[in-house]
């Protein structure tokens, strides 16, 4: 039985989400070197408005939670993120450098922001299934981005066409179609362009091959080999989402505790729904003393 590190992304943020996070590996530092007098409003409100301080927000505020948890003896087993979320994952799992990461990621925001600087972003159509979000989707400007439960399919594209399908969506019977607070229409073809720059960034970067199982997001597979990381971090802001399917594979790799890096508790509820085994926390909800619990007593059933 394992433990699964997830890793959220855009739309959890929040103001102040850096407020009592650990630094027990000295990350703080190493981002002051890279970004300066950035990293001081990095969580503020105004900052979370574009797309670069978000993803580096995540970035930080996933590495410096999985170090913590690591240094009470909490390691995993399998490492997996949404979207954003597969770079600090990169980082725990010993794939990518920290300062390559942090280097990549403002790239990769600043990237997707000039492509699409205002007028676009992502919804989430709740209480439909896949077939019926395709039928209401086809002949707009808008893609399925996010399939992260039977019913729940992110859409992405401009705000008006997103507008008339969250329309379409809930005369149909959905319970909810809500724009999420991403700037950006993210896992779709719109976004080609820019992941190719990314790629090309990758080509100056040395990976590492993990020291524990990286599941993509977006192909829900197990990647050891680096230029296949390398390619699934570059392209995963143009690729679909399939967390559901991810989340199915990691209990297949028996995962059995599933532990969500902070912002938020997004993914823990999205897991729980792929027909989980075992226990799936949020770790800002429950706390390092409640997931060093649940490890032991997993470590001691094994």
């Amino acid at each position: 039985m394992k433990i699964v590190f997830t890793f959220p992304g855009q739309g959890t943020q929040y103001a102040g989400m850096f407020q009592g996070m650990p630094d027990v590996n000295g990350r703080l530092a190493v981002a002051r070197e890279i970004l300066g007098d950035e990293l001081d409003h990095l969580d503020s409100a105004p900052a979370l408005q574009h797309t670069r301080a978000v993803q580096l927000a995540l970035l930080i505020a996933g590495v410096c939670w999985a170090d913590a948890l690591q240094a009470c003896q909490v390691t995993p087993d399998i490492v997996s993120g949404l979207s954003i979320g597969a770079y600090p994952a990169a980082v725990i799992a010993g794939v990518l450098d920290f300062r390559d990461a942090l280097g990549l990621v403002a790239l990769r925001g600043d990237l997707m922001e000039q492509a699409y600087p205002q007028g676009y972003g992502m919804t989430a159509i709740m209480g439909l299934t896949l077939n019926q979000v395709e039928n209401i989707v086809a002949g707009s400007d808008t893609y399925i981005a996010n399939l992260n439960a039977e019913t729940q399919i992110v859409i992405a594209g401009r705000d008006d066409q997103m507008a008339l399908v969250a329309e379409k969506a809930l005369a149909l019977g959905a319970t909810r179609a809500k724009r999420l607070a991403v700037s950006v229409p993210s896992h779709c073809a719109l976004l080609d362009t820019p992941a190719s720059k990314l790629a090309a960034a990758f080509r100056e970067v040395t990976l590492n091959r993990p020291r524990c199982a990286y599941l993509s997001g977006s192909s829900a597979r197990v990647l050891w080999q680096t230029e296949r990381i390398a390619d699934d971090l570059a392209f995963n802001m143009a690729r679909t989402m399939h967390w559901e399917e991810a989340m199915i594979a990691a209990r297949e790799r028996e995962g059995r505790l599933a532990i969500e890096m902070p912002p938020g508790g997004i993914l823990t509820c999205l897991t729980r729904q792929a027909h989980w085994e075992g226990e799936a926390i949020s770790l800002e909800r429950s706390g390092i003393a409640v997931a060093r619990h649940l490890a032991r007593r997993l470590a001691a059933a094994n």
